[in-house]
């Protein structure tokens, strides 16, 4: 009879279709197997910037082991495994004193494992909103991946990828506020990154964390804002010749135009009625 191989019986996979797509949707044999901990490695390239309270995981694995394989690649030179995806299983499994884990070792290169670890995390649903939204913008970077094809890898509609992603222009010091105020709804967060400044930002978060503001009413609060603000108005060039025999007047629909934009702008009127694609009445 032929030796079995594989996962131990006792040790189960999880069944998200996700998960099975992402294992089955790359090059390379995934193989099942029990692995030393002091052999495995966590990933330099982690999405997740806190593994946060592992003490309820650490008392499970503790009481009924790892019922999830970690995702793991093997680096010759340095003898080591890397995590791809399993981090918190890892550090729950340290402490609670395992010597082995249970693991899918999966061949994959330095790009194929940054984006299994980004695609699973990202999945996965447990980073903070800030850590989605560097993580989404990172897969963009590296991947030349557009929102489309970003919301395909993970499963989300292109709309809830772009909203994720505009997070990212709410600078460092507004994003530790948020954090400390305990400021981490996405949709709160939506709104504070909707503000025209780093001082709306703040003040908005303020407000949010001292009266409790819920999404709708910071969404309010915003479009009051903006409707009392003076409404902008657009950029008018005008020039008269020196014999004064014709007036130029070009107006923007922005309210702030550089020479050079204005220099494009005239350029691209000039070489339309150069090639005649408009008539000199038509302009």
């Amino acid at each position: 009879m032929s030796k079995r191989i594989g996962l131990p019986v006792t040790l189960k996979m999880r069944h998200d279709a996700h998960y099975v797509e992402t294992l089955t949707s790359y090059s390379g044999a995934s193989i099942g197997r029990m692995i030393p901990i002091e052999k495995i490695r966590p990933n330099p390239d982690q999405p997740r910037k806190h593994i946060g309270d592992i003490r309820e995981l650490s008392d499970s694995i503790r009481e009924k082991g790892v019922l999830e394989p970690l995702l793991v690649r093997y680096v010759p030179r340095e003898d080591m495994y890397y995590i791809i995806s399993g981090e918190r299983r890892y550090h729950a499994s340290q402490a609670a004193g395992l010597h082995e884990l249970p693991c899918i070792e999966k061949i994959a290169d330095d790009a194929e494992t940054l984006e299994l670890a980004l695609i699973e995390n990202l999945q996965r649903k447990d980073l903070t909103p800030f850590e989605e939204a560097d993580g989404l913008q990172r897969l963009a970077d590296q991947f030349d991946y557009t929102h489309d094809d970003i919301a395909k890898k993970i499963g989300r509609s292109r709309s809830s990828v772009t909203e994720t992603m505009s997070l990212r222009v709410i600078p460092a010091d507004v994003r530790r506020a948020c954090i400390e105020r305990a400021v981490t709804s996405k949709s709160l967060l939506l709104q504070v990154a909707r503000q025209p400044t780093e001082r709306k930002m703040l003040e908005l978060v303020e407000r949010i964390s001292h009266g409790g503001l819920t999404r709708d009413q910071a969404r309010q609060v915003r479009k009051d804002e903006m409707e009392s603000a003076p409404r902008p108005q657009p950029f008018v060039f005008e020039y008269d010749s020196d014999d004064e025999s014709f007036h130029l007047r070009v107006q923007f629909r922005k309210s702030h135009v550089s020479s050079d934009e204005l220099a494009a702008a005239l350029r691209a009127v000039l070489r339309r009625l150069e090639s005649g694609s408009i008539s000199s009445s038509a302009a």
